[in-house]
């Protein structure tokens, strides 16, 4: 059955500023079939929703098209690694273009603009022929304007064409209207003598302001580059070739592309995982810091998974392949990356919404300072100072910096979050998470392991400790119970060695028994030792009432009809919880604990942690009410799991915190995933959070002030009290500078260090 809606990511080409980006959304809308359109300045992405039976990949492009723009086109089956890389490769040659371009404008401009100068030298004035002297410089300045400039002209008619405006429709504007002013001077200078006017050139403006809008479009690009460093690192740590085992026992090196399913490939110490799989032979240590963030290598043994682009550090070991290409751990993690990139926060609205009518509105504010320049203005020198203010007002006023304000620090925490385990699905998420005062977190899988470990190993009066402990796992080797499994991870931790067991039987409800070196053992609950006949000593009682107490679940061990022992088994604290939680409540979140246990083992918990408040009993039915009930007070709630239980309590909740460890239910409602199953990343996503929603702030501060007080300063408001006119030239620097600024501010991200416990 085809689905109600999907999604089509599209890569534009043309776009100049927000309000290319305004007109693509905008032309993509209208298109029938489409329900949801994000277009990415940053990114240079389109995002598109819609329903398969009313619109087509084709249509989507025809729509773009038809704005004016263009689609980069996808070939079919490449992956993510892959199309990156195409994306990239013609990136490098557009800006190797545009510096060319640039170097050219430079150059000439140099060369113009001292000789412009000489008009400001009276006493040079009259060794040069001047419409000499402008013919010269008119020749000069032609190859910046059909050559470095040429584009502007282009994407501005292209886009007068489709009936819109864009930043290149500003520059072109401005710099068409100085150059032909001039060419007026230069070829017709009797026209403004008979006039009383002075013929002046203003080609030096003309030349510097493309040559500085093209400087502040190199460091722009150069910058944007930057901006996806952590995607770039991320896809580069695929392996590009595996050591894959053929059916005669041959060990052939084959390009990644070709490895299949079920392949078996040998890894060395110090060579990359090449794809997904599990451990069929062998054992090592493997870093993982690619995909968790964590710096100690994992030990790893058979039936163990493994992930490619992981480095193995120590022993050799074969696995076979589980996933390949877009089904891999790795390219899961970029595929949700380039998502969140390509998608909007609501603080990006406002920039949205002023970006799509700011060209227009400037476009009249220069008409606006042209007509009362030409008006107020004295006679002689009216057209050139309406003319000035008219140029500079259209070149200070690019929206660039507006558009770039959200989506470059977006792209950079986005990728910096993954850089430390915390995947952040879409930008919403992201500004949520800044939002969030409370903290619910699910006990078991969260706080605690979400696994039964032993923690108390009691022998009896003068047992000795390391044969009971023998005795014990031979019997629990033959058993598949959690509690069986904990024991033995602790006899196997302990180095005890293996002893056979005869006779197996397990008790349902109570424990199981055996037979160990010819004496019969039984290992179980209180019923099953006074159901088989075995009495407590005083001694034992009271060690279990005090393991009881602690909330700590008692196994009692007897051998040959006597108590020799208790074990203690409980869901362990992870190691990291409670600094974690501690550090959440310094960054001023109340951290609230749900559990299904009972009030009592809940209290422990949460005094052990710090925590004050807390849900007790909570059945998984009820753990999204409990959400509800944060929220009916007022509250913005970040609700941390990891089971398929929790799932609805994610979605519920303002922002969901799935654990790595966790189950694809959970992961799939929650608005962030932690790869590592440590409640340190809790921490690492808030804190990213905040720092990339301030830089977001300054960013549209320093983006809308720029634009607040440039185009006033631009249109000659300051002339009147001190004199002051903005020339076209300083504007085009500022211009250049707004939107540079916006991205170094954006980049500081990329310094972004989680606290460490």
């Amino acid at each position: 059955m085809e689905p109600a809606t999907k999604t089509e990511t599209l890569d534009i080409e043309g776009m100049t500023c927000a309000s290319c980006a305004a007109s693509v959304e905008k032309s993509l809308t209208r298109t029938p079939g489409v329900q949801r359109v994000v277009v990415n300045f940053a990114t240079e992405k389109a995002t598109v929703d819609y329903v398969p039976a009313q619109a087509t990949p084709a249509t989507l492009k025809d729509a773009v098209v038809k704005a004016g723009y263009g689609v980069l086109e996808r070939a079919p089956g490449t992956s993510a690694a892959e199309r990156s890389a195409e994306i990239d490769r013609q990136k490098a040659l557009a800006y190797q273009k545009l510096k060319r371009r640039f170097g050219v404008a430079v150059v000439l401009a140099v060369i113009i603009m001292p000789l412009s100068m000489l008009m400001l030298w009276p006493a040079l004035m009259e060794r040069v022929n001047m419409p000499i002297l402008n013919y010269v410089l008119l020749a000069l300045t032609l190859p910046v304007l059909f050559y470095s400039g040429r584009e502007f002209f282009s994407s501005a008619w292209n886009s007068f064409k489709h009936r819109a405006a864009n930043m290149d429709t500003l520059i072109a504007v401005g710099t068409g209207a100085a150059f032909l002013y001039s060419l007026a001077a230069t070829v017709v200078p009797d026209w403004f003598m008979r006039r009383g006017l002075m013929p002046e050139v203003y080609y030096d403006t003309t030349a510097t302001i493309i040559a500085l809008i093209l400087l502040g479009k190199v460091l722009e690009l150069r910058a944007k580059t930057q901006t996806s460093a952590a995607m770039k690192a991320l896809m580069g740590l695929q392996a590009k070739t595996a050591r894959v085992v053929r059916p005669d026992g041959q060990e052939v090196d084959v390009p990644i592309e070709q490895v299949q399913l079920d392949d078996i490939i040998v890894v060395r110490p110090g060579e990359k995982v090449a794809t997904d799989g599990v451990i069929a032979e062998g054992h090592s240590a493997v870093d993982e810091a690619m995909l968790t963030g964590e710096s100690l290598p994992v030990e790893k043994k058979e039936g163990d998974p493994v992930f490619g682009a992981t480095l193995n550090k120590t022993g050799s070991f074969r696995f076979r392949v589980t996933k390949v290409g877009a089904d891999t751990m790795l390219s899961q993690i970029v595929k949700l990356v380039e998502d969140a990139q390509g998608s909007r926060a609501p603080i990006q609205r406002l920039a949205d919404k002023v970006s799509a009518i700011f060209v227009p509105t400037v476009i009249v504010i220069a008409i606006l300072t042209f007509v009362l320049w030409f008006d107020l203005a004295p006679l002689e020198a009216r057209l050139p100072l309406a003319l000035v203010n008219f140029v500079a007002v259209l070149i200070i006023a690019c929206p660039c910096a507006l558009g770039l304000a959200t989506p470059t620090a977006i792209m950079v925490s986005t990728g910096k979050g993954a850089e430390h385990g915390v995947l952040i699905r879409n930008a919403e998420a992201l500004e949520k998470a800044y939002q969030v005062d409370t903290v619910l977190l699910d006990k078991t899988g969260t706080i605690t392991r979400g696994e039964p470990a032993v923690t108390d190993f009691v022998p009896a009066g003068r047992q000795d400790a390391a044969q009971l402990l023998q005795i014990v796992a031979a019997v629990e080797r033959q058993s598949e119970h959690p509690l069986a499994e904990a024991v033995v991870r602790y006899a196997d931790a302990q180095n005890a060695p293996q002893l056979p067991a005869t006779g197996f039987r397990a008790v349902e409800g109570k424990g199981a028994a055996a037979t160990v070196a010819g004496q019969a053992v039984l290992i179980g609950n209180r019923r099953l030792l006074t159901e088989e006949g075995v009495s407590l000593s005083a001694e034992l009682t009271a060690q279990a009432e005090q393991l009881l107490n602690q909330a700590k679940t008692v196994l009692y061990v007897a051998v040959a009809g006597q108590a020799v022992g208790l074990i203690g088994v409980a869901d362990t604290v992870r190691e990291t919880s409670a600094a974690a939680i501690k550090q959440l409540q310094a960054l001023g979140l109340e951290v609230v604990m749900m559990t299904g246990d009972n009030p009592q083992t809940a209290a422990q918990v949460a005094g052990q942690m710090g925590i004050t408040r807390y849900f007790a009993e909570v059945l998984p039915s009820g753990k999204a009410g409990k959400v509800k009930e944060l929220q009916a007070e007022g509250r913005t709630v970040a609700m941390v799991g990891d089971g398929i239980n929790d799932a609805p309590a994610l979605a519920q909740a303002d922002i969901g915190l799935a654990m790595g460890g966790g189950t694809d239910v959970a992961m799939e409602a929650a608005g962030i995933t932690l790869m590592r199953s440590d409640l340190q990343g809790v921490v690492t996503a808030i804190e990213l959070s905040r720092q990339t929603i301030r830089t977001i702030k300054q960013n549209l501060f320093f983006a809308f002030i720029y634009n607040t007080l440039g185009i006033p300063i631009a249109a000659g408001l300051l002339y009147p009290f001190f004199g002051i006119l903005l020339s076209p030239m300083l504007a085009a620097g500022a211009m250049a500078l707004s939107s540079v600024s916006v991205l170094t501010n954006s980049l500081r991200l990329r310094g972004f260090s989680p606290v460490k416990n």
